[in-house]
């Protein structure tokens, strides 16, 4: 049974009209249920009941990329238990190819109960004691897979334990030496690193292998040690690696800066009224990688870089006018009706 998404068709039937060349992209990393309060504003022993969605950024930019109508794959690790089918049978009605997911009968699925505050922002209470995405062995990484991606997208949280955090760097090692463009979302959630200065030198130990990086305002912050995270000077210094081809910096509902060797600037985002923004950053990440992977002067012509960040800008700010993360991921459709709109308007 397809999966009916926010524009009201089917992802198979979105596949069928979106048609197009887009090269494979595989997202590496946590799958979880997200538990959201059916009211928002409060906190997690007032809500009344909660919403269960699937979550974890690389899956839900895997299937963001797959709503789209480009070609995914998602390589992470659930619980042999009720939640993990639950969540491979979501991501394959989502068309996104699930041959790299493995099962532990001896860790469940991770969970995290996320509270809405009332402008819409979240807080995060995790349950993973360990859970089974922290417990991906590099054997059974599936290779093969990871060498026929053109794009390997990634975050920071399989960094903070082993076996997965192994894992990790073998799958960027076989993904670089295939020639892949490697992305990278360090998707900052302190609350589960040990420390603040682990979870520091964590995202930035692979920071230099990554050819694309989205970061946030917060995030610049927290990893330059206090810096003004507005300042070109701090971001082009301390975070801007010669290796690196592209840097964006997300600011939500105002848009995104871009960082190259060549050019920089901004785009700016687009208004709407926030219901929950869970999920909005990997709706923008797949929206851009989608650009990417359909074309590669993306990265190297600045109009067409700025025509993908707008892209990328509407499926955020589609995203979050409804709740969960993977619920609210727009189909391509969606977000050309939703542009051809706000042109007329």
């Amino acid at each position: 049974m397809a999966n009916i998404t926010p524009s009201g068709k089917s992802d198979n039937h979105t596949k069928e009209v979106s048609k197009e060349t887009s090269a494979l992209v595989v997202s590496f990393g946590e799958l979880l249920i997200d538990f959201v309060p059916t009211v928002s504003g409060i906190s997690l022993t007032e809500a009344p009941a909660f919403k269960k969605a699937p979550g974890g950024a690389p899956a839900n930019v895997a299937v963001a990329i797959s709503r789209l109508g480009g070609s995914s794959a998602f390589i992470g690790k659930v619980g042999a238990d009720e939640f993990g089918y639950m969540l491979a049978d979501i991501l394959r009605q989502n068309n996104v190819d699930t041959s790299g997911m493995r099962f532990d009968s001896n860790a469940r699925t991770a969970l995290a109960f996320v509270t809405l505050r009332a402008d819409g922002e979240r807080e995060f209470l995790f349950f993973r004691n360990p859970s089974a995405d922290m417990l991906l062995n590099e054997s059974e990484l599936d290779k093969n897979l990871i060498k026929q991606a053109k794009i390997l997208h990634y975050g920071s949280i399989s960094l903070i334990d082993e076996p997965c955090r192994s894992a990790h760097l073998a799958a960027l090692k076989i993904a670089k030496d295939s020639g892949c463009i490697l992305s990278y979302d360090p998707n900052l959630r302190l609350a589960l690193w040990p420390s603040a200065e682990s979870a520091r030198e964590g995202i930035m130990s692979i920071w230099d292998q990554a050819d694309v990086i989205k970061i946030n305002e917060d995030e610049i912050t927290f990893l330059t040690g206090g810096d003004d995270p507005y300042d070109d000077n701090v971001v082009l210094k301390k975070l801007f690696h010669p290796n690196l081809k592209l840097l964006i910096v997300t600011e939500g509902s105002e848009g995104c800066r871009y960082y190259t060797k060549d050019f920089r600037g901004r785009v700016a985002g687009i208004k709407v009224k926030p219901v929950d923004t869970t999920g909005a950053g990997d709706a923008f990440v797949g929206g851009f990688i989608y650009s990417i992977a359909s074309d590669q002067n993306v990265l190297k012509e600045e109009k067409r870089l700025r025509e993908a960040l707008h892209f990328a800008n509407v499926c955020g700010a589609i995203t979050v006018t409804d709740r969960g993360a993977i619920p609210s991921l727009p189909t391509k459709e969606a977000v050309l009706q939703f542009m051809l709109e706000a042109t007329t308007i």
